[in-house]
């Protein structure tokens, strides 16, 4: 099945499993969420002053949207659907709130964390064969975020 507006909007699970609507993108949704998500980051880092509210609202994210991405997962037939975006979002919001200032260091954040995610290197393939539920689709994309992090932190440490 392939999600329209209507079903984007059907239950509230929907919409948020499916990035406020960037998951109906025709082609790479994923890529797509992810784009969004950062073009929300300045909004979001914005609302909260404590780093730890921000990183709690991720930890929440994390769960409510893995109760989401079961929900419309199993009315789309497929748990792992390539319109559910949330997982992208709470992954790509995690490695921007560790990446360095400035738009090249974001840029290259997108970039590492979009790589990591689509060639899912070990374990990251092996979780998401394993894992067929909505924490497993957010799970395999936090393990993304931490490789798309750590070359990110060794890149700052070659550079100073």
């Amino acid at each position: 099945m392939r999600p329209n507006l209507r079903f984007l909007f059907a239950h509230p699970a929907h919409f948020l499993a499916l990035g406020l609507g960037s998951g109906l993108a025709p082609k790479a949704p994923g890529t797509f969420g992810t784009l969004a998500a950062w073009a929300l980051w300045p909004m979001l880092r914005g609302l909260f002053t404590a780093d730890w509210a921000l990183l709690l609202f991720l930890a929440w994210g994390f769960v409510l949207g893995a109760f989401a991405i079961e929900i419309t997962g199993r009315k789309l037939g497929e748990i792992d659907h390539g319109g559910i975006v949330w997982d992208e979002f709470i992954a790509m919001w995690l490695v921007l709130f560790f990446t360095p200032p400035g738009l090249a260091w974001q840029l290259l954040a997108f970039v590492l964390f979009r790589g990591f995610d689509i060639l899912k290197p070990p374990p990251i393939r092996q979780a998401d064969a394993r894992f067929k539920n909505g924490v497993g689709v957010m799970f395999d994309d936090l393990l993304a975020a931490g490789y798309a992090l750590l070359v990110l932190a060794i890149l700052k440490r070659m550079i100073g």
